[in-house]
């Protein structure tokens, strides 16, 4: 099943009822193969949910749920359907419910208000993100790991670009909606990575489609991520309000972050509880870019005119990209690059997940559980590494020390040098 078939899907509790209590979620955790705190997903999920029922009593969760790093491997894994981690996470939203929130993590959670202030103090911020003194303050004052993993912001947003450039925001009155689509660029384009943003605008025109990029907010993973339900559906009513126009019209929205089209695809309705017509257009909608670009390979329409990349490539596929039951659509693309050498981790997480790597108590555990992910990165020899997650990518270059892309990155570094070698023919012949 994949998450197309979301809507078919039992949400949690009730899917707890079916657990055989087999443990392959715990055999599988990558959490609880580091660290004895965490007793594992089967005993802070479905065996504990039943002490979490109404009329049980407010103190029933247990704080050991939120060792729970929700990488979702557990819920992929179970044999019985079981929405482990969604479970989980629920049982951590209730915590916080009944006990609030750290000021630690409304702010990291909070990732369009980090924008607003970062972007414009970019270099002065940049300077406080990479200053040693800086990062010791952040550790002691709000538990922000000094060594967690941070990146820099950008000069000017993905959306000023967009603008000065005189892009499409709304619903055209007349357009293919073959031919165009709708790009969820998420916050981390917005605020750090634009260039990944112009490089995916770039593959999407160079292969027949028109963009729109509507107004947007941050997709809301990170409050569902700590807990923090009600801002996080009011980030997901936003986007929703925003996009659902553009799927009823027929119009696909394509994201360049798993985390983001995971969250649109499949989360809005499995945590927040969020099931209405809008969801169900928007989730059915949504494609992760390198699904769509296969997918025009597939149909014999995607341009393969792709130049040499003469290099090794780690590859780690993310825990939020195997949750869309897509499989590995990077892989197929590397491949049609000539001489490069794509190689998939074969690792289960990175550690990240998230705003977990950040966390001063959960920072440690987040660095065992990518350890040898780390290591393989590093032992590969490799320039550079490629990853679909902006967190992972993060992770992954600060704890190995080996630059990490996306894999749309590459891809666009390729047609470039084709378009570059073919220039470089017409000026010999002329």
């Amino acid at each position: 099943m994949t998450v197309h078939d979301a809507a078919a899907r039992e949400f949690p509790p009730f899917s707890t009822d079916l657990c055989i209590k087999c443990n392959v979620c715990t055999t599988v955790c990558p959490v609880a193969r580091v660290t004895d705190e965490f007793p594992g997903p089967k005993y802070v999920g479905p065996q504990a949910q039943r002490f979490r029922a109404p009329g049980v009593g407010p103190d029933a969760p247990d704080r050991s749920v939120d060792l729970c790093s929700g990488c979702g491997i557990c819920t992929r894994a179970c044999p019985a359907g079981v929405l482990i981690a969604e479970t989980n996470n629920r049982a951590r939203a209730a915590i916080v419910d009944e006990r609030g929130s750290s000021l630690r993590n409304r702010i990291i959670s909070d990732t369009d208000l980090i924008a607003r202030f970062g972007v414009p103090l970019a270099p002065l911020a940049n300077i406080g993100l990479k200053n040693r003194m800086a990062r010791w303050m952040g550790e002691k004052v709000l538990g922000v790991h000094r060594r967690g993993p941070l990146t820099t912001f950008a000069r000017r947003t993905f959306d000023s670009w967009w603008k000065r450039r005189g892009g499409a925001t709304t619903l055209p009155a007349t357009a293919d909606p073959e031919r165009t689509v709708v790009y969820f660029h998420g916050c981390a384009v917005n605020a750090f990575e634009p260039d990944l943003g112009r490089d995916a605008v770039e593959i999407l025109e160079r292969n027949g489609f028109s963009v729109i990029v509507p107004r947007q907010q941050c997709c809301g993973l990170p409050f569902i991520s700590n807990g923090l339900y009600e801002q996080a559906r009011t980030k997901a009513r936003r986007n929703l309000s925003s996009l659902a126009e553009f799927a009823r019209a027929g119009y696909r929205i394509v994201g360049t972050s798993t985390s983001c089209t995971h969250a649109l695809k499949a989360e809005y309705r499995e945590m927040l509880d969020i099931s209405d017509a809008d969801a169900a257009a928007v989730a059915d909608a949504t494609w992760d870019i390198c699904e769509l670009l296969l997918d025009l390979h597939d149909r014999g329409e995607l341009d393969v005119g792709f130049a040499p990349i003469d290099e090794p490539l780690p590859y780690h596929p993310p825990c939020q990209l195997k949750s869309h039951g897509i499989g590995t659509p990077a892989m197929d693309l590397f491949a049609l690059v000539p001489g490069l050498r794509a190689v998939d981790s074969d690792h289960d997480c990175c550690g990240a997940a998230g705003t977990y790597g950040l966390k001063v108590e959960r920072w440690q555990i987040a660095q065992d559980v990518g350890a040898p992910l780390f290591a393989a990165v590093r032992a590969s020899g490799a320039a550079r590494a490629a990853c679909d997650s902006e967190t992972c990518r993060w992770q992954i270059e600060q704890s190995s020390g080996v630059p990490t892309v996306h894999p749309i990155t590459i891809l666009a570094e390729s047609y470039r040098r084709a378009d570059a070698a073919r220039e470089e023919s017409w000026r010999r012949i002329v």
